[in-house]
């Protein structure tokens, strides 16, 4: 909060309305943006695949690349779209996202064929990166800037995680059921009405431009020298390794897990009833964290989670055959699930400050965004080729190099 008396001046970011009474609604409004955004601009996509299949002729892993193609597309924009946040701020860059992502799914429910579902989905990975996490978080962290308002802006990143956790658990069965009701197309129609009618206005209304967003040249100038410095040395490289590392090892299991406990003897009921956990866990995890960062580094709060992440992995094809043992590492690592996307920008902004958040969040997110797309390939050619033990000792090795990353950031 604030340290600033009842009568101080308005804030000078705009509207005379002091910041934290609009800072928290622009929290509340990034929370419903975020989970709609995650729902339809991602989750949903795994319930449309079979009927798109069916529809389109297609293989289902044709239909999947689609969403392989959106997040590339999304990690090779994060670079841009980060300058663009530090320099213009994010209303009009997250509007814009917001109005290209509706139009988009509205497209998806038209196409006839795989090449104009990729060309719709390489439109969809433009919009993620501009509306998804990475942008929300730099509109906060530069709304909450400044070591008076650390507290206000941890518990801003937490509200926002903590609400967007459960876009799985509303949208997955939301879509089926509108699948089922309508069928398909008409299921991405709604959807895509939904996300427009409720992040355009958000975007647009709520969320402000920083005063000092159009002082380009000193800024521009602040901002390029914070990134290269921040890029030529050892600590930033460290974040890209720890982030990417378990980035990857947490795509991997949220793709393979429902597969991987079937193979090992479970219904598919109770694998789909543990992998749907991960989304609550993902919320108690962040719970957890931002609970810790008042008794402990952020970076060694997240190297501990990431290291029983490993362990998690390790124990599921050892004691994963059993019920309890299968519920036993799924819990463990499911805790890790959500810790990544508040831990980052907490250790970012702890070195580098706020001048330069989403440039450099970018930068880190083309690594990441690009290993979660491409990790889960990898696992499956590697599941067919050597078994998933071995899937399961890439995941763990994955963790443990997150850990020690963050460990060895630390000590820097």
């Amino acid at each position: 909060m604030s340290s600033a008396s009842p009568t101080a001046a308005p804030d000078a970011r705009g509207g005379g309305q002091p910041r934290s009474g609009h800072g928290r609604r622009i929290v509340a409004a990034l929370a419903v943006t975020q989970t709609i955004g995650y729902g339809v601009l991602y989750y949903a996509f795994s319930v449309f695949l079979a009927p798109m299949a069916r529809d389109l002729h297609a293989t289902n892993a044709q239909i999947a690349a689609a969403l392989t193609l959106s997040i590339l597309i999304a990690a090779l924009c994060a670079p841009l779209v980060g300058r663009r946040l530090d320099a213009r701020g994010g209303r009009g860059l997250m509007t814009a996202g917001s109005l290209l992502g509706a139009v988009a799914v509205l497209a998806w429910s038209r196409v006839e064929s795989v090449p104009q579902l990729y060309a719709v989905f390489a439109a969809i990975g433009v919009a993620c990166a501009m509306v998804l996490y990475e942008a929300a978080f730099a509109v906060i962290v530069s709304w909450f800037d400044g070591p008076s308002h650390a507290r206000s802006r941890a518990n801003a990143l937490l509200a926002v995680t903590v609400v967007a956790g459960f876009a799985s658990a509303i949208f997955l069965p939301l879509t089926g059921l509108l699948v089922e009701w309508y069928g398909w197309r008409h299921a991405v129609v709604v959807l895509a009405l939904i996300y427009g009618l409720a992040a355009i206005p958000l975007h647009a209304l709520v969320l402000r431009r920083r005063s000092h967003a159009r002082q380009a040249p000193a800024r521009a100038r602040e901002r390029a020298e914070i990134v290269r410095a921040a890029t030529r040395r050892r600590p930033f490289w460290l974040l890209v390794i720890a982030f990417t590392a378990n980035g990857g090892a947490v795509a991997v299991m949220a793709v393979l897990l429902i597969t991987y406990l079937v193979h090992l003897g479970h219904s598919p009921v109770l694998a789909a009833t543990l992998a749907g956990l991960l989304g609550v866990l993902s919320v108690t995890g962040r719970l957890i964290a931002t609970g810790l960062q008042t008794r402990m580094p952020a970076a060694l709060i997240a190297a501990t989670i990431f290291a029983f992440q490993g362990v998690a992995a390790v124990l599921l094809p050892l004691v994963g055959r059993t019920v309890p043992g299968a519920i036993g590492a799924v819990l463990l690592f499911g805790l890790g699930f959500g810790i990544a996307s508040i831990t980052l920008p907490h250790l970012l902004v702890g070195r580098y400050g706020t001048a330069a958040y989403a440039s450099l969040a970018g930068r880190i997110a083309a690594f990441a965004v690009a290993d979660k797309a491409l990790a889960p390939l990898g696992a499956v050619v590697l599941a067919q080729a050597a078994g998933y033990v071995w899937v399961m000792g890439a995941v763990a090795t994955a963790c443990v190099i997150a850990a020690l990353a963050l460990v060895a950031y630390h000590r820097v």
